[in-house]
């Protein structure tokens, strides 16, 4: 949940130090298969992050996207790990220099640094996941989380025993709100007695403090405390352990590493959007402008409601609460329901 111009031989070392390529996968067809052979793109893509990809499933799932649609399209890929601030604009400027068709960053970490880099570059076609640049060479890719948080909101408000719900979330920022306001207002929606306690980190990388929030908050008697932290959501699944309430997770199904205590999870598939974004460039589909997946589009979602899970549902949010969840989440698809954006 990071900038200097150095001449073309160091980008190139760059990209290579710390890139990882992804060759476009081999054809594994028997004589008794009929699947057609994977045909070869000439296109060379590259995923830059902002970060070491690390913990981060967010970051994570992109380079799975993108590695999907190299195998499935026969493009060449290459995922590129930023490792600082300034890396971020030194990769930019090596993926111009190495002459890649598509550049692709993530996050508002990468914002300055492309908007830099592509407006000095304005034939050459870029993407950004999560966030907005608005250049006409660049294609932003958003999510609508409200949604999704407005599904979670909605769960734990059928769900707590004690009418006191928490949230962990990262930094007190824009984009932030759509997790806590979308939240507050499915829990108003189904609970409006509930009282919703939130704290912020500071931080997307701090699990301790994290965790010493989600305490707190356990203090004051929630029962269900959502972790929206990204890294620093390990401490609150900790706590979580420890302590006995429970929680949720972002990004991927962590209910899988405890069901007991992470009983929901909400979803953002920036491997979805990874993936489309290379097919629609590999078949010249692809616009540019600003694209938002919601829960109408598979981009977002949340576990048990718009996906199963490994995990068994806990008797803590239940099944009959679950089809609660589906029925608002199928208001929302048809537009029953509104739920709307904070940073609009």
């Amino acid at each position: 949940m990071k900038k200097t111009i150095i001449s073309i031989m160091a980008l190139a070392f760059i990209l290579t130090g710390c890139g990882k390529d992804e060759a476009p996968a081999a054809s594994t067809n028997t004589a008794a298969e009929t699947q057609a052979p994977v045909v070869k793109s000439d296109k060379k893509i590259i995923l830059i992050t902002p970060e070491k990809i690390g913990l981060n499933p967010f970051f994570a799932q992109e380079d799975e996207g993108v590695k999907k649609a190299a195998a499935e399209f026969g493009v060449e890929v290459k995922t590129v790990e930023s490792t600082d601030a300034s890396a971020i604009e030194q990769n930019l400027r090596a993926a111009v220099a190495e002459n890649y068709d598509l550049i692709i960053t993530s996050s508002f970490e990468s914002e300055d640094a492309l908007k830099k880099v592509a407006a000095e570059n304005p034939t050459k076609s870029f993407a950004i996941i999560d966030t907005v640049v608005d250049l006409p060479n660049v294609r932003s890719v958003g999510f609508r989380e409200h949604e999704a948080a407005y599904l979670l909101g909605a769960a734990a408000g059928f769900a707590t025993k004690k009418n006191i719900v928490g949230m962990v979330a990262a930094m007190d920022i824009p984009l932030i709100k759509k997790y806590t306001v979308g939240f507050a207002e499915g829990l108003k929606s189904t609970n409006p007695d509930a009282e919703f306690i939130v704290n912020y980190v500071g931080s997307f990388t701090d699990p301790v403090k994290a965790k010493e929030l989600a305490l707190t908050q356990f203090s004051q008697g929630a029962d269900f405390i959502a972790a929206a932290s990204a890294v620093g959501d390990l401490g609150v699944f900790e706590a979580a352990k420890e302590k006995g309430f429970f929680t949720s997770g972002q990004d991927i199904d962590r209910t899988v590493s405890d069901p007991e205590h992470i009983v929901l999870s909400q979803l953002k598939g920036t491997d979805t959007v990874a993936y489309q974004t290379v097919k629609d460039f590999v078949n010249g589909t692809f616009e540019f402008g600003a694209v938002a997946y919601g829960l109408k589009e598979d981009g977002v979602g949340l576990t048990f409601v718009t996906k199963d899970s490994k995990s068994a549902l806990s008797p803590f949010i239940g099944q009959e609460n679950v089809d609660k969840v589906k029925a608002i989440r199928d208001d929302i698809v048809s537009g029953k329901i509104t739920v709307k954006n904070p940073l609009e």
